[in-house]
């Protein structure tokens, strides 16, 4: 449509509101009183008086009779508008100013047509709310993705399916707070801002208090004020809350994201990957499903699920004993590029060495993670918040939870040693200044100085929350399942 028709057509409407208004009608009133949803009135026998309420989404006017459909949040249903059944003056300003978007109020007898289908025989009609711009396409037509993402709302009107989604991504939070509350973790918020953004490695964004005049972090994770909330007496807290990272956007990233964050006192990552299979039964439970399809494939929701041994899989896939690219609790660079260039994956002399890591991890292990799994135990290099294996400082009690190639969860057994946390941070500054690598965790004073008043062994673990949905929804695009994800600025609107 032109911009120029769509100026026409919005002035035009904007006239049917004054007509509204010239007879006393207000277009947009306070409230409106139902007496049923509409998918409670589609259960109904014919002759119930009901009152229902909604968008009207199809209109076929037939002389001095009407049709339309109307929808709410719980289906649609057909109304049917006779200029006997409800005045001449009041069909006429029906026929005329109202028309497919507008909210109506409809209040009638359920009747059967001739087929069969469940109407309201109106008898009064109430403008809700006059709309001015036309819906798209008819209502049913908006494929395009970036208006989709741009304009939400517009989507949930066209498409039942992504209001689906977001249903369905509603009952999946519902689902783990259920398994956490039952299991005794106190749900708890902690601070979006904060003086240093730690507890994972990632680029933070940047603000400024004008009061303290000083800068501020937006977290990158809720993992350190989680864990001095057990220090401080809890056995188990949780947190489900947006975290921001300065990074890249893509199928599988958007800056501002939903993770659920747990950690339970005198537990380990064994503990916590019982807590993963307890979630996804319940998530399976209620969203009725055992298996999803998925970006092409079919995946097995329904624990329990394989555990996997990193140094295993990373013998098998590369050849190579894990060990061979460690020292102690840091990289063997030389080796470690070694090991990329005979594996033919590119990097350069100031890739840091956890970024080939993270290459050679991709292609080796994660590209066969197809069917839940959860992959044990990482080189203490890429974890330093977590407890080492006994016996073997370069390995650290740590799993990822991987499903139709993607990381959905990350736990470890916590690291409860201060003196031992200080120094795997100070390792990662060392890796900041000596590699260039941006993408560490910063040593955080405070967090080690709660640590040196004890902090009893635990398990914690992280939870994409919109990788999650966008498993369960079978979506391979975080987009689907943000409602407003980050998109680059457009052009200004009046």
């Amino acid at each position: 449509m032109s911009q120029t028709a769509l100026t026409e057509i919005i002035a035009h409407n904007y006239s049917k509101i004054q007509n509204f208004r010239d007879r006393g009608i207000d277009p947009f009133p306070h409230r409106f009183t139902i007496t049923h949803k509409i998918a409670q009135a589609r259960r109904l026998s014919a002759d119930t008086q009901v009152v229902c309420a909604g968008r009207m989404i199809l209109m076929r006017v037939m002389g001095k009779a009407t049709f339309a459909h109307i929808k709410d949040g719980t289906g649609k249903i057909q109304i049917y508008v006779k200029k006997d059944a409800v005045g001449e003056e009041a069909y006429e300003m029906f026929r005329k100013n109202n028309h497919v978007g507008d909210f109506l109020g409809v209040d009638g007898k359920l009747f059967l047509t001739h087929t069969n289908e469940l109407t309201i025989n109106a008898a009064k009609l109430t403008v809700l709310s006059k709309s001015v711009r036309p819906l798209p396409e008819k209502w049913h037509g908006l494929t395009d993705p970036e208006t989709r993402y741009r304009e939400r709302y517009l989507d949930l009107i066209s498409n039942d399916e992504v209001r689906d989604i977001f249903v369905k991504r509603s009952r999946i939070i519902s689902g783990l707070r259920q398994v956490l509350d039952a299991g005794g973790y106190l749900e708890v918020e902690t601070p979006v801002l904060g003086a240093q953004a730690g507890g994972a490695a990632a680029r933070p964004f940047i603000t400024f208090h004008n009061i303290y005049k000083s800068e501020l972090y937006m977290r990158i994770a809720l993992e350190l004020p989680l864990k001095k909330l057990i220090v401080g007496g809890f056995d188990g807290v949780y947190e489900i809350g947006r975290v921001f990272r300065n990074e890249g956007i893509d199928t599988r990233h958007n800056p501002e994201f939903t993770m659920l964050e747990a950690y339970r006192a005198y537990s380990d990552y064994n503990g916590m990957a019982a807590l993963v299979e307890q979630m996804f039964a319940r998530c399976s439970e209620l969203l009725g499903v055992e298996t999803v399809d998925y970006n092409g494939m079919k995946i097995n929701v329904k624990p329990p699920f394989a555990r996997i041994s990193l140094p295993d899989a990373w013998k098998a896939g590369t050849g190579e004993d894990l060990h061979n690219i460690l020292s102690g609790k840091s990289f063997d660079r030389e080796n470690l590029r070694r090991l990329a260039d005979r594996l033919h994956i590119e990097h350069g002399g100031d890739t840091p060495s956890a970024k080939i890591f993270e290459r050679v991890f991709d292609l080796k292990i994660q590209a066969d993670l197809q069917q839940p799994a959860f992959v044990m135990d990482y080189p203490t290099a890429v974890t330093p918040l977590a407890k080492c294996r006994a016996g073997d400082p370069a390995i650290v009690e740590r799993f990822e939870f991987f499903a139709g190639h993607e990381e959905i969860a990350n736990a470890y057994t916590e690291l409860n040693d201060p003196q031992d946390q200080k120094d795997r941070l100070l390792e990662q500054l060392r890796q900041r200044d000596e590699e260039k690598n941006s993408e560490t965790d910063a040593l955080d004073k405070d967090f080690i100085e709660a640590m040196e008043y004890g902090m009893p062994p635990m398990g914690g673990i992280g939870i994409g929350i919109d990788r999650l949905a966008m498993l369960f929804s079978g979506k391979p695009s975080i987009r689907e399942v943000i409602f407003f994800p980050l998109l680059k600025p457009g052009d200004d609107r009046v």
